[in-house]
């Protein structure tokens, strides 16, 4: 569904005349539609959960000498659970350090972690020491890229009428209904319960299977006992 499907969905429920066209429009209503719909788009990606059609995963190459590593031109933030594995050492994640005055110590003091430590100053991921040639980092990080154009094509924000959201639009259809009718000063406590509701949902639907399994035994219904006698000594 395209972001323009979206605003013609939301804009009886908030009172607005159904446009033809939004983002190509310089109307005021329009272009309060605009924003609010990136705003609210960016509020689901990022404020939530780590959404998995969100999640990429990054690989640095060393060459023997660097230590600091540009981040994709995506990258949004590392994920909230995340940690960063050598190909060199495979069985140990890098220490992280995420305090940049203890990050700095251990550059003072010439110290070398066991099996290496990174940390994050400004667009760079800092790794000490540095990687072995052809040896590899791979980590997962929250891309900022939460929109698909007409050719499916991933950027940041809605500019065009044909644009997707990459996650649920229903979501966002309730998230900018409630969030209009709260700007305007309009009743909007049952529309943002409605939202929140649905979030919960696509959140939690948004994951593999669970390990465990709550209720009946967890023996399939259909398995066959191996021996279904009795052994006598």
């Amino acid at each position: 569904m395209s972001i323009l499907s979206v605003i013609k969905e939301v804009c009886p429920v908030i009172g607005l005349t159904v446009p033809t066209a939004v983002f190509s429009s310089t109307d005021r209503e329009h272009v309060e539609l605009q924003a609010l719909a990136n705003e609210m788009a960016k509020r689901i990606a990022f404020d939530t959960r780590d959404w998995t059609r969100l999640k990429v995963l990054a690989t640095f190459t060393g060459d023997g000498l660097a230590t600091a590593f540009n981040f994709p031109d995506d990258y949004h933030r590392m994920l909230k659970k995340a940690r960063v594995w050598p190909s060199a050492t495979p069985y140990t994640a890098l220490t992280h350090y995420p305090d940049s005055d203890e990050w700095l110590g251990i550059q003072v003091q010439n110290f070398q972690p066991l099996v290496g430590a990174w940390t994050v100053v400004g667009e760079q991921m800092l790794i000490k020491p540095a990687l072995p040639n052809l040896s590899t980092v791979q980590f997962f990080y929250l891309s900022s890229n939460i929109v698909k154009d007409k050719d499916g094509n991933a950027k940041a924000s809605f500019a065009a009428d044909d644009d997707v959201f990459r996650l649920a639009e229903r979501v966002l259809k309730l998230g900018m209904i409630w969030q209009w009718k709260a700007n305007k000063g309009m009743a909007y406590a049952e529309d943002m319960a409605t939202y929140e509701d649905a979030l919960a949902v696509s959140a939690g639907a948004d994951k593999g299977s669970n390990i465990l399994v709550v209720g009946r035994g967890r023996t399939p219904y259909d398995a066959d006992i191996a021996f279904p006698g009795v052994i006598v000594p």
